[in-house]
């Protein structure tokens, strides 16, 4: 068990790191109070999505905007003009008149009988600026409102950005004492005919409750604020809207009477500017709205929309807005990055999958917070988001990590286009097969086994590697996948894991360029003072079994079928130089080939004679072609004995034959023997010296490549394994003979 859950661990460990990395970074970010901006006007948006809000006929709003002013002919309005206006409104009997207009000081004409409205009217509030800013200073209120304690404050709280979140329900004085703001005594007035009073707040101002509703007061890191200053009674504001959501009328409608009798009845009444000359307007969530001008909201209306929200939340259960201590706040970033790293890690082999299943995650996630916000749960969706994604970046970059490495370290044997294959489909990676076409090359160094018993081990591994360096390229050039490396040959797959339709023509321009190849590797090879080396390459195409091969602790992807084991078949046919193909490639690559010669072969383990094509040179696109330089052949004056064995693949069959090296070329030979000899047999040969076998002469391979027509006694031989100490001796022999 412990074991399992070790190996889980370890299977997931690009989740753990991408959720503790996520988590930890979008936490410190948000504590730094970057995010605060960015979540605030999330927030704004949230307000002017969610559905509209009544109509809250409560409170009514008396407008004094810029035709009154002008039509009074001066500002502030007299003393006069606003006796006479709360006259009118009292009329009218509202449970609570607000005058949200400075009264500090008398404007005549008209004291006498403002002061007198004053006295009389004991649901009139008046207002008092306490805190002090940049653009004012505290504002006194009426003495004679002040006196009966009929006046609350009206100071509005500004974010960092200038905008209106916040309302004050109580201002707490710098001489100890506790200051209702306008909005709260107006609510209150209200309240009272219903039996609601504030509970609490006399004794504890930290806690007001109305009726069933506790509101919550502000604290310094509720929602998205960061160490925000929390002095007094903050709430935040839970608007209706702007000004259309109440009952609005102007000053000189009601001055003349304009209105309905009881339009004001029993309700709150607010008066203040909306004029802007009077440059009593602030920012709110409703500023910026999608393709619409900005706008402003007078100070009037959000005192009115601050008394609504006392009012709907005491008499109709209008929902507060409600935020998560700070521990929730971290469990819910710790929970999105969660879902980021799960969604990513789960989708990490598909980037459209991937992207797909993160949108679709942000969105469930921005959509949940709206729908809260719409319940009353102001809940960050920032943080949160940048965890979503963050988390996803985390596992990207864990994934595009492990890819390079693989891609390091698979890339010295597969194609890039390979490797991103496997790592886009790790399905493939799976045991077992499936039936596809592929096209199989197999090449082999003639006679290597003698240059690895001739040089030592170092210059045999630096031989093979600058040999297999230069073929590596060539092969993945031509999109071929190195199945192994034999020893000193190679397994190419053309068609698996990936298929195209010109895998067989690729495969011979492949084989062709490799023999080409050659020429160089040799030269590096003589500079080096290193063996010329000779290659032969078959190839075959045909259904295979293609896949993983092993088991669950050790397996490769691999081909396996008849059609890989002729094509090792027709690799053993060639001499070096050859390309031979099968009729299946000559006929599935379709494509102009020049071949030198074809012969029919009956392949050990295949049940039917294999006719087999000579390549010497591919056209279409790829105008490829080896040299066609024919071998001279020097009769000897004298001809060589010999002994020689005939191989049966790999093995001697053990029965010695006489006969003589008539004549010589660069690279083969020419045999009399009484024996007869079967084309493309292997024989081991030996020198005579003196009619006696001598032990120090180096063995020599070689292939019969053809028979004679004229003599039957006449073999053509290609040496395939010629050690150096022979190649000194025939080559001297061949020169006596050709100046003689």
């Amino acid at each position: 068990m412990q074991e399992l859950l070790i190996s889980k661990l370890w299977q997931w460990r690009g989740v753990l790191i991408a959720i503790s990395n996520a988590t930890v970074i979008v936490t410190l970010i948000r504590l730094t109070g970057l995010l605060q901006l960015v979540e605030l006007t999330a927030l704004d948006q949230f307000f002017l999505l969610r559905p509209k809000e009544p109509v809250d006929s409560r409170v009514v709003i008396v407008a004094i905007d810029e035709k009154d002013i002008e039509k009074q002919g001066q500002w502030p309005i007299s003393d006069a003009v606003l006796a006479n206006l709360l006259e009118k409104i009292k009329q009218q009997k509202p449970r609570a008149i607000g005058l949200d207009i400075y009264r500090n000081l008398k404007v005549d004409p008209g004291n006498e009988s403002l002061t007198k409205v004053f006295s009389s009217t004991p649901n009139l509030i008046g207002i008092q600026k306490v805190f002090k800013n940049e653009d004012n200073s505290p504002i006194k209120p009426p003495y004679i409102l002040e006196k009966k304690q009929q006046v609350g404050g009206n100071d509005l709280i500004l974010d960092d950005d200038g905008k209106v979140r916040r309302g004050l329900l109580y201002l707490f004085l710098d001489n100890g004492d506790v200051l209702e703001s306008l909005s709260l005594k107006l609510a209150l007035l209200y309240l009272q005919p219903e039996g609601i009073t504030e509970e609490a707040a006399k004794t504890n101002p930290d806690y007001l409750q109305l009726g069933k509703v506790v509101f919550p007061r502000f604290t310094a890191n509720d929602g998205s604020y960061i160490r925000t200053r929390e002095g007094s009674y903050q709430v935040l504001l839970n608007y209706r809207g702007s000004v259309e959501k109440f009952p609005t009328v102007s000053l000189t409608q009601v001055l003349e009477n304009r209105i309905p009798p009881d339009f004001m009845r029993e309700k709150v009444v607010l008066i203040g500017s909306t004029a802007g000359s009077l440059k009593d307007l602030f920012y709110t969530p409703y500023t910026n709205k999608v393709f619409a001008t900005p706008q402003r909201m007078p100070g009037v209306t959000i005192h009115a929309n601050l008394t609504s929200q006392i009012l709907s939340a005491a008499l109709d259960g209008r929902p507060l807005i409600k935020t998560w201590n700070d521990p929730w706040e971290y469990i819910w970033i710790f929970s999105w990055s969660t879902i980021g790293a799960i969604v990513s890690w789960q989708l990490r082999y598909s980037y459209r999958l991937l992207v797909i299943g993160i949108i679709l995650a942000g969105g469930f996630l921005v959509s949940g917070c709206f729908l809260l916000f719409i319940f009353g749960w102001w809940i960050p969706v920032i943080p949160p988001l940048l965890a979503l994604a963050g988390s996803a970046m985390v596992i990207t970059q864990y994934v595009a990590s492990n890819a390079t490495s693989m891609q390091k370290t698979f890339g010295r044997y597969l194609t890039d286009e390979v490797v991103n294959n496997l790592l886009e489909n790790p399905a493939a990676l799976k045991l077992g097969g499936e039936r596809r076409k592929v096209t199989v090359l197999v090449s082999d160094l003639r006679g290597f086994s003698s240059i690895s018993e001739e040089f030592s081990p170092e210059e045999v591994v630096k031989i093979l590697n600058l040999y297999l360096e230069a073929m590596t390229d060539i092969i993945h050039q031509y999109k071929g996948t190195i199945n192994d490396f034999m020893g000193d040959g190679i397994l190419v797959m053309f068609g698996a894991p990936i298929s195209r339709e010109d895998d067989s023509q690729r495969a011979i321009a492949c084989a062709v360029a490799m023999q080409l190849a050659m020429k160089q590797v040799n030269n590096t090879n003589q500079a080096m003072n290193l063996p010329i080396l000779e290659m032969g390459i078959g190839i075959n195409t045909g259904d295979v079994v293609a896949g993983n091969i092993g088991s669950q602790k050790r397996a490769e992807y691999t081909v396996i079928g008849g059609h890989v084991n002729l094509a090792a078949r027709i690799e053993s046919y060639t001499v070096g130089g050859q390309i031979f193909i099968s009729e299946h490639t000559y006929h599935d690559a379709d494509i102009d080939l020049r071949i030198d010669s074809e012969l029919e072969v009956e392949a050990k383990g295949i049940k039917y004679p294999v006719n087999l094509y000579e390549v010497g040179g591919i056209g279409g696109e790829y105008q490829l072609f080896l040299p066609t330089e024919e071998e001279s052949m020097v009769s000897l004056s004298e001809e060589l004995l010999i002994e020689y064995m005939i191989l049966q693949g790999k093995h001697v069959d053990g029965e010695l034959f006489a006969g003589t090296l008539v004549g010589l070329s660069e690279h083969g030979a020419q045999l009399s023997s009484n024996h007869s000899l079967e084309r493309l047999s292997n024989i081991k040969i030996k020198l005579l010296t003196d009619t006696a076998l001598c032990d120090e002469e180096p063995d020599i391979y070689a292939k019969v490549v053809k028979k004679s027509t004229v003599d039957e006694n006449y073999f053509l031989l290609r040496f395939t394994t010629l050690p150096q100490k022979a190649i000194a001796r025939l080559n001297k022999i061949r020169e006596i003979n050709m100046n003689s």
